[in-house]
């Protein structure tokens, strides 16, 4: 049985490596030339060579979760003095995750997927390969879509957009601080990468303003060129209107708006759409249920990635090795719909459906016990959902805190 898998980041590794243990042909296509996904460093922004730039990587990250939660179930990140490690450590990481299952050997790289199509019971790939520029024909019977979601950025449109002077730019395209030195500059978006890099920025910028509607970091503590204003209400030709009813001039806008769920190379009847960044139908977050031989691994956030990625690959493999039948696309589709309806009721819109955060347990639970598969151990979101707090409360220093798990259900702050 062959298993395709798009990319080499995270998730593609670990669905190589479970896919080889359960004895599938195992083909991975990454669009680089190294393994690491979201983790690779790139200088570069942009097009090149006629394909967008994939990595939104920027110079000097740390990480915003301790590593002690971004290891594998049973492949963890080794012992340090640290807990929020470089990007570069990952990378490193993951790449030690390859050499350890073997896995490079089944990386075809610099392998440019242009599209995917459903034909005679096959998964037909059509990749281009960037150094030869030959392109060629793969069939598969299985396939698992690992191409990440931090490549297309979000714009918000803002009214009067086209009237502003100064710069736009989005997080995707930040490498260096650099680039705001002496600049007013006012971030839009106060997720987890808004916030940090209001403060980094802060330290070139000469003021930055960090616009949102969050209602529960108003306590959060900035450095002291940094504050908080409500959304935007219009740009001018110079700044932006708030909905408070004040105005700012600015050099640039910087989107800190997030990624949209984008899959270029699925054509319209892979049985796979985007509506508001709800990706759609999939049972359990993950199985195409029009298309059940196809699976996206992932899209759930706000949670212990690698640690999700592994379960849902164990999860699916489980159906695709013929361990576990999946039930009717009906009853796929009945308690899809069942669980969705329960979130809108509950005041969710469509682009927080695959957010979980503290509710991760319930999902990975939910996976194990269907499929029959191991869990997550507990700790692991424990310890996530402090590290989360302690973002939001600590926000100048939570990368000084230091932890160790002392077993499946406990950890320590050392510090």
């Amino acid at each position: 049985m062959s298993l395709c898998i798009i990319g080499a980041g995270t998730a593609g590794l670990c669905c190589a490596r479970h896919g080889i243990e359960h004895g599938f042909q195992v083909t991975v296509f990454e669009l680089s030339d190294q393994i690491g996904g979201t983790w690779v460093y790139n200088q570069e922004t942009g097009v090149k060579n006629g394909i967008d730039v994939h990595s939104s990587m920027y110079e000097n990250l740390r990480t915003n979760l301790p590593k002690e939660v971004m290891g594998f179930p049973d492949f963890e990140i080794p012992k340090n003095d640290v807990s929020y490690v470089r990007s570069d450590e990952i990378c490193d990481f993951l790449n030690q995750y390859a050499e350890h299952f073997g896995l490079k050997q089944y990386i075809r790289f610099n392998s440019y997927v242009i599209r995917v199509l459903h034909k005679n019971k096959k998964w037909q790939v059509l990749v281009k390969d960037l150094l030869t520029n030959q392109i060629e024909f793969k069939y598969f019977d299985k396939l698992m879509v690992a191409n990440g979601h931090y490549h297309t950025p979000n714009y918000i449109r803002i009214p009067n957009m086209d009237r502003f002077q100064g710069d736009f730019l989005h997080s995707h395209d930040y490498r260096t601080s650099g680039v705001f030195k002496d600049k007013t500059v006012l971030v839009i978006g106060a997720g987890p990468s808004g916030m940090d890099l209001s403060n980094i920025i802060s330290r070139s910028a000469t003021r930055v303003t960090l616009s949102h509607h969050l209602k529960d970091i108003g306590q959060t503590k900035f450095y002291e060129n940094v504050h908080q204003k409500p959304d935007v209400k219009e740009l001018d030709e110079k700044g932006a209107f708030f909905v408070d009813g004040s105005y700012e001039e600015f050099d640039t806008i910087f989107f800190c708006t997030g990624y949209k769920f984008a899959f270029p190379f699925l054509t319209v009847d892979s049985g796979i759409y985007v509506e508001e960044n709800y990706v759609q139908d999939l049972y359990k977050q993950c199985i195409n249920i029009r298309n059940p031989t196809m699976a996206l691994i992932g899209l759930p956030f706000y949670v212990c990635a690698a640690q999700m990625m592994d379960i849902q690959a164990r999860f699916i493999l489980s159906y695709y090795n013929g361990s576990n039948q999946l039930p009717s696309r009906e009853e796929m589709l009945k308690e899809t719909q069942t669980a969705m309806s329960k979130l809108w009721a509950d005041g969710y819109r469509k682009r927080h459906a695959h957010m979980l955060g503290p509710k991760q347990i319930d999902y990975f639970t939910d996976l194990a016990e269907t499929a029959g598969v191991k869990n997550i151990k507990p700790v692991m979101t424990k310890l996530h959902n402090e590290s989360s707090k302690c973002f939001n409360d600590n926000l100048l220093h939570f990368r000084e805190d230091n932890f160790t798990i002392v077993d499946d259900e406990t950890f320590v702050k050392l510090n």
